[in-house]
């Protein structure tokens, strides 16, 4: 089954949407312990969860992968650090959703570039919206929040650390990211000029389009045709976590007081995938990946 069909069921309330930036004196981790601070622009090396309840969140989700946590707080910021492992995987902080509002608690992609000003000088003038200007982050790096000419939001990280190296995701982490839009071939033109990237279509049965993002020979996300149903959503990111069983996790998601979306199917890539709600209504997906699978890009 193709990836656009998965997506198909995806409601349309549960859109990612606002843009979001931290308190400037917040002291972050470095993406990357290693010894080299190289960088791998288009990789997607972060994700920030925007919740109205930290304490919930983080229940859930150490109860779901096994993450821990690391709290941050500031007088204007509560920040916890989640850690896959012993290392940083992700962030969660704690904002309120004003009743009324059409906003909610999603995840935010960040993507990796050398130079955040100069990536978001190149989104803006090819269509984006600046939502969070360039800022630095004592440790962390610079990065901005922004949405592209289709509304999605995302986030760009030049990284003071370097980045991750291109090693398998184990389960608990972070495997891949795709973008829902009505438009793919014009959202592949302008994410390939702000981060560079090689284009592949992927072949189809279903007469829509499917894209990958690809960048040192390593594909990187996906982009994807919002269903011919599916006029009244809009285009978003959604990020998937690796997993050894994506029917426990699903059961085990609700079980911790979250939601099954998509219930689990097989992806193109052989391995089940399902789309899940935190308590909150936060979207997320979930993907089995075998060690027999590749994430190097199409030929």
């Amino acid at each position: 089954m193709s990836l656009n069909r998965f997506f198909a069921a995806f409601p349309a309330g549960l859109v990612l949407c606002s843009g979001f930036a931290l308190a400037a004196p917040l002291e972050l981790p470095p993406l990357s312990d290693a010894s080299n601070t190289a960088h791998l622009p288009g990789k997607v090396v972060w994700a920030d969860l925007v919740t109205p309840n930290l304490a919930e969140a983080e229940t859930f989700y150490s109860g779901l992968f096994a993450w821990t946590f690391r709290d941050i707080h500031t007088p204007d910021t509560d920040y916890a650090v989640a850690l896959a492992d012993g290392r940083p995987i992700a962030g969660i902080v704690q904002r309120a959703m004003p009743a009324g509002e059409q906003r909610q608690p999603n995840w935010l992609t960040f993507v990796s570039v050398t130079d955040a000003d100069s990536a978001a000088r190149i989104a803006v003038q090819d269509g984006a919206k600046q939502l969070a200007k360039p800022t630095t982050y004592p440790g962390r790096g610079r990065q901005a929040v922004l949405a592209g000419p289709d509304g999605a939001v995302f986030a760009i990280l030049a990284s003071a650390s370097g980045d991750p190296g291109d090693y398998l995701a184990e389960p608990g982490e972070w495997i891949w990211s795709a973008l829902l839009t009505s438009n793919p071939d014009a959202a592949a033109k302008f994410y390939q000029s702000v981060f560079g990237y090689d284009v592949f279509d992927l072949p189809s049965e279903d007469g829509l389009t499917h894209v990958v993002l690809s960048s040192q020979d390593y594909a990187r996300a996906g982009i994807n045709s919002l269903p011919k149903d599916s006029r009244h959503r809009r285009a978003h990111w959604l990020n998937f976590v690796r997993v050894a069983d994506t029917d426990a996790t699903a059961a085990k998601a609700v079980a911790l007081g979250g939601r099954v979306l998509v219930e689990p199917r097989i992806d193109r890539h052989g391995g089940k995938i399902a789309l899940l709600a935190d308590p909150s209504g936060a979207a997320f997906g979930v993907m089995e990946w075998t060690t027999n699978d590749t994430k190097t890009e199409p030929k």
